[in-house]
């Protein structure tokens, strides 16, 4: 049995660091009850001979409490700020259900959970670690500023690896100015499966490493109340302390002796969604391209360019279409961890993030959504695919390496008032599948 924990290359919603077992107990302000159950930023990825009953079990058992919580409670919901106060006639387990399934706060009021979380895998060992996140409007204003979320994450094990994850998607007043990035520092091994399309899936080699980012965005409306943004993004990486497992017997990648790069460039975003964790219309399409050339500043010049577009059709008052396409294209003597990389919770679910990588990625993916469904007030449902591949070059891009993913997934109306959900997604592929709890959608 194969438990990972990805080490993800930010391509869209930032929360991306992901876990095996996660158990959570959330420590929230006063008025709302402490609860219980497995981490919303929890995802596992599996090879195709491990078995899948624990963690299936753990997938449905949580979802399965929050669908029957979800079907008995909601219906004596008003759309109005809901009653704080239970039913006197419930039992004790009634009344922490009512807690657990009641938003309490309005749209305006900010949202701030903190909780710890703790997971197991044969790499690490047993994983404790204490996470935290916020959901705000800036000034409060729900009408024109867009909802904006800062999370971080701190954990350590009892091999002796921790981190540090912190990330931010914030508008400010009138979304004038747009900042979206993440800072990490961990020690933490990642799974290493080779270089290109064909990389096999037997006997990936574990790779030991202290890997320190910073990477940020600073955009700002080209033209004010409307949807086009414009402005900087830098990003910096040093990979240090690199040891690759000793059965290992292969050419060494870039990298793989450490290596520290600082990129800078530009970007342009149209973004016209209202939600960036929970869109139900509207378009976001990123262009970016970074320079990592400056010889006193990078041990391995490259330059880097991305490509990201996102459309959301509405079909139905409940029921949406989402559709995205990505790319990204590396050019010169990136390391190994620079590179493109397919998988993870947000892009080609189903695959751990860097089964594949290259200097080239190209892939899509689509989605239909049902927020909610149609017997339900917090229920929803989503079905997905998605296909891409990795390659030396954009002119080396082969059809015959195309990889693919498809699956389905529940929703929970987690916080009410701010239309944002819990997503509990299964992706299956040729090589086996993963299980994924986050809040927010994938894209």
């Amino acid at each position: 049995m194969l438990y990972t924990k990805t080490n993800p290359f930010p391509t869209g919603n930032p929360f991306a660091d992901s876990a095996h077992y996660f158990t959570s107990l959330f420590f929230v302000p006063r008025g709302l009850c402490p609860l219980i159950l497995i981490s919303p930023t929890m995802s596992i990825e599996r090879s195709a001979k491990a078995a899948s009953r624990p963690p299936l079990f753990a997938f449905l058992l949580i979802f399965g409490l929050l669908s029957t919580v979800g079907v008995n409670s909601v219906s004596a919901q008003p759309d109005s700020l809901p009653n704080l106060t239970p039913p006197k006639k419930q039992t004790f387990a009634g009344k922490v259900l009512f807690w657990l399934t009641t938003d309490t706060t309005d749209g305006t009021t900010q949202r701030f959970l903190a909780y710890p979380t703790f997971a197991y895998a044969p790499e690490t060992g047993l994983d404790l670690g204490i996470r935290s996140f916020t959901l705000f409007h800036a000034k409060g204003d729900t009408l024109v500023t867009r909802l904006s979320e800062v999370n971080a994450l701190a954990f350590v094990t009892l091999k002796g690896q921790f981190g540090v994850i912190a990330e931010n998607a914030f508008y400010t007043y009138a979304n004038r100015y747009y900042f979206f990035g993440r800072f990490r520092y961990q020690q933490f091994p990642l799974l290493y499966y080779g270089i290109g399309p064909r990389a096999t899936a037997e006997n990936p080699t574990i790779v030991e490493s202290n890997l320190l980012q910073f990477r940020q965005r600073a955009l700002r409306q080209v033209i004010r109340d409307k949807d086009l943004y414009a402005g900087l993004e830098i990003d910096y990486q040093s990979l240090s302390r690199v040891s690759f497992g000793e059965e290992y017997n292969k050419a060494l990648p870039d990298g793989a002796n450490g290596a520290s790069n600082f990129g800078f460039g530009g970007a342009l975003v149209y973004d016209s969604r209202e939600n960036v964790l929970n869109p139900r219309k509207g378009f976001f399409v990123e262009i970016a391209d970074l320079w990592y050339g400056a010889k006193s500043l990078n041990t391995h010049p490259f330059n880097a360019s991305f490509f990201d577009a996102r459309v959301y059709i509405p079909t139905r008052p409940r029921e949406l279409l989402a559709l995205q396409a990505y790319g990204s294209n590396v050019k010169g003597d990136a390391p190994f961890n620079n590179l493109s990389l397919l998988g993870g919770e947000n892009l080609m679910r189903g695959y751990y993030l860097g089964r594949y990588r290259d200097k080239t990625l190209a892939a899509t993916q689509v989605e239909y959504r049902f927020l909610p469904l149609w017997f339900s007030k917090r229920i929803g449902a989503a079905a997905f695919a998605s296909a891409g591949t990795v390659a030396p070059s954009l002119s080396e891009i082969q059809l015959r390496t195309l990889k693919w993913s498809a699956g389905a997934g529940v929703r929970y109306l987690f916080f009410k008032k701010k239309d944002v959900y819990l997503r509990g997604d299964i992706a299956f592929t040729p090589e086996g599948q993963g299980y994924y709890i986050f809040l927010g959608e994938a894209f």
